[in-house]
């Protein structure tokens, strides 16, 4: 299948809007679009037109700017089955194990609940990205605002799964912050450590820390690794249950 040309957008405080772009047929996807003026005008600075939205999950950060790109450029909207009156302008409802066309790109789709109730996340493997909005974030994840732990932990087990190059295209620039607690929590972890050393260098000159890889994220990300014997030493939990040290980490981190 074709591979997506994607384009990253900065919005709002520390959000990050997507263009993927399939050059073989010239289909376009906007993934979840928090304002429309920035995504618009990104679109025709290159010539490309918008035939997609694609919605992780319905918070209007996420979804604020679908009602103006439709009106604008007659686009489809795609989101969850779950959230399909929540979600502004939603034309075709999907779930976990169904595929989405991008033009000629194949993306599978997962129900990731934690963050919200219908969270889903799209993999698009010939292109190894993951659009995964607040499930799983560079060094961390989602607040679990409406799923419990063992939802959140079963949603990221799923993408942990997925190819060490899978890049993990989140919608938040959270990065050093997220850095912060996992060095609180694994401060011996020498991939972390140095990982963290360029992050404080990419954000001094406001670079983007996103997308990370897969890889990386197993190796430093304290939310993928609950089986850490370090990390549950730390948080006072050596040989716990993974989903309790996992509820424990998010818990920390809430209080950070």
């Amino acid at each position: 299948m074709a591979q997506l040309e994607i384009i990253q957008i900065p919005v709002l405080n520390d959000n990050y809007i997507y263009l993927a772009h399939e050059p073989t047929s010239g289909a376009t996807a906007v993934v979840d679009p928090a304002v429309a003026g920035p995504v618009l005008d990104a679109a025709l600075k290159r010539g490309w037109t918008i035939s997609h939205i694609i919605n992780t999950h319905y918070h209007g950060d996420h979804t604020g700017g679908n009602l103006e790109i439709k009106q604008e450029t007659g686009c489809t909207i795609i989101g969850s089955g779950i959230e399909s009156d929540r979600t502004p302008g939603i034309d075709r409802h999907v779930g976990d194990g169904e595929t989405i066309m991008i033009g000629n790109a194949g993306g599978v789709v997962f129900d990731v609940p934690g963050h919200t109730a219908g969270h889903v996340a799209y993999w698009f493997e010939d292109s190894d990205a993951l659009f995964c909005g607040d499930t799983l974030f560079a060094l961390g994840c989602g607040r679990l605002f409406e799923g419990s732990a063992t939802e959140m932990w079963a949603s990221l087990s799923k993408l942990k799964a997925l190819p060490d190059a899978t890049k993990i295209y989140c919608a938040h620039e959270y990065t050093q912050a997220n850095g912060r607690f996992a060095l609180s929590v694994e401060p011996d972890n020498t991939a972390l450590v140095t990982r963290m050393k360029e992050i404080d260098a990419k954000r001094l000159k406001g670079i983007s820390t996103v997308p990370s890889n897969l890889r990386e994220e197993r190796e430093t990300n304290p939310f993928l690794r609950p089986d850490s014997p370090d990390l549950q030493r730390t948080i006072g939990m050596p040989g716990g249950d993974l989903v309790e040290v996992f509820a424990e980490t998010r818990r920390l981190k809430n209080n950070f």
